[in-house]
């Protein structure tokens, strides 16, 4: 199998200038155009379990039996993942879908080929230091609270669970903490009070007693709690443009994750586990598995965008982004079902 390949922090930090100067990007990945099956795919964290499609798929030998060369690299924060994709390093991403109406009222068309979950997969917790004022999101007022990145996901909807229990988004201070031991770190030398984050980073800082639980986004039924409605997250979203001029590679593409998805609805977590490189379960096996357990609620099972979910996200979004507040978002852009619905 591929190694997946890391860009370094300088290496984003250059991307990331680099597209604010070209302001609307977008074009193809130098050396490599998709119709050889050569793809990169940049993924918001590839040992993340809400991103496990990504990788389980290359381990199946799903791209493989298409006849697709997919080269998965990793970015620890889905907005370095979608600045990759704008400036024409990679052809695709797997991170959150939200992504996708954010970018368009920047002048940027992009939209979610494949919707790989139906729910966030998101855990806000608190440490035990903490636990006893901040309670809910109500109490976010005046808090240091993690985040993988700025302008994240895990930003966004933190920022709205502060607005929709009545504290403003310059009420509290989000930090850029990404996952796993970085995350933990951050939580138990008290530089946040609590934070967003997934598993297995969820599973280790209950199992090492680090904090708790605040709010549980892994399953629909959550994410109707917490959001009001389905939150499509994980996706493999691509340049409109691109993926219209590349039909025949992204069906293949849908084809194989698709096939990953089923197989997931088939099988137990420790199975998945078993599938998944050893170096993902930094906590152990059994732990990981249990963190697999925990978030497979979130997966969709045919890759199809759920069909209110686009609205809530809409809505969420809303709420406190001033670029999308009064701006006009085209839904039907922002997805297709086209490449996941004609697996012919």
């Amino acid at each position: 199998m591929r190694t997946a390949l890391k860009f370094s922090a300088a290496a984003a930090a250059a991307t990331l200038a680099l597209t604010t100067l070209t302001a609307c990007g977008g074009s193809p990945a130098a050396g490599s155009d998709g119709k050889d099956g050569k793809i990169k795919i940049m993924v918001g964290g590839l040992d993340k379990v809400i991103y496990l499609p990504a990788r389980l798929t290359q381990q199946l030998g799903y791209f493989e039996d298409e006849g697709l060369h997919v080269s998965l690299l990793t970015e620890p924060a889905g907005v370095q993942a979608t600045t990759s994709l704008v400036s024409g390093d990679v052809q695709g991403v797997v991170g959150f879908y939200d992504h996708t109406l954010d970018l368009q009222v920047k002048g940027k068309q992009v939209e979610s080929v494949v919707q790989l979950a139906h729910a966030p997969g998101e855990v806000e917790v608190v440490s035990n230091k903490a636990a006893g004022d901040l309670t809910s999101p109500k109490d976010f007022k005046g808090k240091k609270l993690g985040v993988t990145g700025l302008g994240s996901s895990t930003d966004f909807l933190t920022k709205y669970l502060a607005v929709k229990n009545g504290v403003g988004t310059d009420e509290f201070t989000p930090v850029a903490v990404g996952a796993g031991q970085t995350f933990l770190s951050a939580l138990q030398q008290g530089s946040i009070q609590g934070g967003m984050t997934t598993d297995p980073t969820v599973a280790q800082l209950v199992d090492k007693n680090l904090g708790k639980v605040l709010l549980d986004m892994r399953t629909p039924e959550g994410s109707r709690k917490a959001l009001g409605g389905l939150y499509p997250s994980s996706s493999l979203y691509m340049n409109t443009d691109w993926a219209n001029s590349h039909k025949d590679t992204v069906r293949k593409l849908a084809r194989a994750f698709v096939k990953t998805l089923r197989w997931m609805s088939t099988h137990t977590a420790e199975q998945i586990a078993d599938r998944m490189p050893a170096d993902y379960a930094q906590g152990g096996k059994k732990l990981y598995a249990q963190s697999i357990k925990d978030t497979l609620p979130m997966f969709t099972k045919d890759g199809v965008m759920p069909a209110d979910g686009p609205a809530t996200v809409e809505r969420v979004l809303k709420a406190f982004n001033p670029n999308l507040k009064n701006a006009t978002v085209n839904l039907k852009k922002t997805y297709t079902t086209e490449f996941v619905k004609k697996q012919g």
